[in-house]
Formats: structure tokens, C-alpha cells, sequence
């Protein structure tokens, strides 16, 4: 073990337990679970309120960061006065000294723009695809200066970047002792995320409408005018809003779904959500788009289907009960426990430890 103490960098979105963050919140508790299970020191570097189980958290006022899927690809970056992306980097400078690794989660240009001001070594694990032209080149020089400090999720999202032969996809973990198997679900399908545009959940209203199956949305809603005007259109649609909630309470409404509809207008990178689902037993019905491309293995543990084809998603709901819901837990366990997650995120520490004492 070559880094001990580790710092990681949250997102400067959103606190920590607020659903601003969102798949990033999830990736940055198992991530500290499965080092902390493997004898690492972790504390976390987030902004003021936020909240994680059993962490210290080194809490940072300031002026959220605007999310980079509010903006358009050529957009400059903006930083604004009294940022907490600012602060947050100020406050680590003054106190990397104590740690032997800084663990950035944060998708933004400031985070990869200090790397080589720092003198303790920065890995990078980016949680978005590409989105910026400026944080894309930023990303590139990183990579160039400090080869192999730059990680990704899977491989669909790495191949929206231009230099993705040199980035590491290192996939995800679950603490999987926190979803309970279930092998005879209600009648009622699940959608889970952020609710905003890119999340494209209208068409996952528009397949429950059709199917007559019910379907329950869980998650933030970010923007109150799309989710208004989703609802508006599909008005005699059997669904249902349930909130935001925490992991243990949305594991106990999502294990009872007959299937997790997942129907993203982008990229995503990864798809926390996905392997949720299959450690309940779940099955994913999904666009064959980013991460859940990899993580969905097609009649297997769900159904991948053309983006953005809703016909396509109407007829794999009608074949949602002949997926075997067993089959769907044993490959959460076999592909992305937190053991599995450990050793991959050790590999790739022992990567750049390799390049900085070269």
C-alpha cells in the first residue's frame, strides 16, 4: 500500500446527501467503503451540509458550481464570486501535506487545472462524458503531463473523448449488503435519477402508458418546469412521484419493481442505478446508450434496446418475466461488490504511484 491517507474532492454542485451530486453521492461513499474495508485512511472534501455515513468531512462554504449539463459544449467556464470549487482547492492546498493521495470526483476545470501545482499526486475519476471543450483539453494536457491519473467509468463513456486510449475504465462498486433480494415483485416498474432533460424520463411515461404497467419515479427533481411539462403531457399515465430518497428506503420500494426503465438522452457514464436495480434482483430495461450498454447484459439480466424508440422499450416490458431475477443478483455480486471495486481502484493507485517514482 504505497498511499495510505487518501483526500477525495466531491462535487461542487451540490452537499453530499442532497441528490444534486447524483450518481457521484453513491460512487464516493462505496469508494471510501471498499478502501476503508482495505486499510485506507479516507476523509472527504465537500461542500457546506453535506452528509456521509461514518466519513469526516472537511465542510466548504461557498457559491454552488453550475452544473455542466446546463451548459452548451463552447460555453467558457465560469467561476463565480466566493465559489466553493475555489475554496474547496484553497483548503486543500493548505492541508494536502496530510494525506499521500488526493482523490478528485468533481467534473470541473479547476479540479485537473491544479494538478501539477499540488504536491501530492491527484487522481482523477470522471464521472461525466464529454460535455466541454475546455475541460476535454484540460483533461488532455493532464493526461499528458501525468499519465494514467486520469480514470473513467466504462468504455462507451471513454470513447466521447478523443484521447480515450490513454484513460483507464475501472467500471464501479455496491456496497451490496445493502440491497435485499427479492424474487417475487408487485406489479409496478421503477425510474430513478435526477429529473432533467438529459434523463429523458418522458419516454419511460410514455412506455408505462402504453404497457398499462405503473410506473414509480424516484428521484431529485432538478427542473420543475420539465418534470411539469412531462407530466402535463402524458396526463392519464399510471405513475407516481416518490421522492428522493436514501439508499436504504429507495432499495426497499426499487427491489418490489418488476423492472427498472432506464432512459437517458446522453451518455451517461455509468449508471449507478443499473447495478442497484441487479443487486435486488431487478431487471434493467434500457437504451443501448453509455454505461448501462456494458453493465446490461441483453436477455440476460435486462433488455438493451435502440435509443430513443419507445416501441422498442414497450416490447421489451412485455418480456421483462422471462428474465430471471437470481441471475440478476449473482452478477452484481460477481462483477461489482465492493472486494471487486477495492481492487481495481488499488490497481490503478499502484499505476500512478508507478509514474511518479519513475
Amino acid at each position: 500500500m504505497r498511499y495510505k491517507r487518501l483526500l477525495f474532492v466531491s462535487t461542487p454542485v451540490g452537499p453530499l446527501g442532497g441528490g444534486l451530486g447524483g450518481g457521484v453521492e453513491l460512487t464516493i461513499n462505496n469508494t471510501a467503503k471498499a478502501l476503508r474495508q482495505r486499510g485506507y485512511l479516507v476523509e472527504v472534501v465537500a461542500p457546506k451540509n453535506s452528509k456521509l455515513e461514518s466519513l469526516v468531512i472537511h465542510q466548504i462554504g461557498g457559491q454552488l458550481q453550475k452544473s455542466i449539463q446546463e451548459q452548451s459544449r463552447a460555453d467558457p467556464i465560469i467561476i463565480f464570486d466566493d465559489s466553493v470549487l475555489a475554496n474547496m482547492w484553497q483548503y486543500i492546498r493548505e492541508i494536502e501535506h496530510n494525506y499521500d493521495l488526493i482523490v478528485n470526483f468533481s467534473f470541473d476545470w479547476l479540479s485537473l487545472y491544479l494538478t501539477p501545482f499540488l504536491k501530492k499526486p491527484v487522481a482523477h475519476l470522471i464521472s461525466m462524458s464529454s460535455l466541454s471543450n475546455v475541460i476535454d483539453s484540460t483533461i488532455a494536457k493532464t493526461l499528458k503531463q501525468f499519465p494514467n491519473t486520469v480514470a473513467v467509468h466504462g468504455m462507451d463513456q471513454s470513447k466521447t473523448f478523443s484521447f480515450w486510449e490513454q484513460l483507464l475504465c475501472l467500471s464501479n462498486g455496491l456496497d451490496l449488503s445493502q440491497y435485499n433480494f427479492c424474487a417475487k415483485p408487485e406489479n409496478y416498474m421503477a425510474w430513478v435519477g435526477r429529473i432533467s432533460p438529459e434523463k429523458g424520463l418522458e419516454d419511460a411515461i410514455a412506455a408505462a402508458q402504453i404497457s398499462k404497467i405503473p410506473l414509480r419515479i424516484f428521484g431529485l427533481i432538478q427542473d420543475r418546469e420539465y418534470f411539469d411539462r412531462v407530466c402535463s403531457i402524458y396526463p392519464d399515465a399510471p405513475v407516481e412521484y416518490r421522492g428522493f430518497l436514501s439508499t436504504p428506503n429507495l432499495q426497499k420500494q426499487l427491489r418490489l419493481s418488476r423492472a427498472l426503465l432506464m432512459t437517458p438522452r446522453w451518455v451517461e457514464a455509468f449508471g449507478n442505478v443499473a447495478i442497484e436495480a441487479m443487486a435486488c434482483g431487478v431487471p434493467v430495461v434500457a437504451y443501448r446508450r453509455g454505461g448501462t450498454s456494458e453493465t446490461v447484459q441483453d436477455g440476460k439480466t435486462g433488455y438493451l434496446v435502440e435509443p430513443d424508440n419507445i416501441s422498442a422499450l414497450v416490447l421489451a416490458i412485455s418480456r421483462i418475466d422471462e428474465i430471471d431475477r437470481a441471475i440478476c443478483r449473482k452478477q452484481a455480486e460477481l462483477l461489482y461488490s465492493l472486494e471487486s471495486w477495492g481492487k481495481r481502484l488499488e490497481f490503478w493507485f499502484d499505476l500512478i504511484a508507478e509514474k511518479e517514482n519513475a
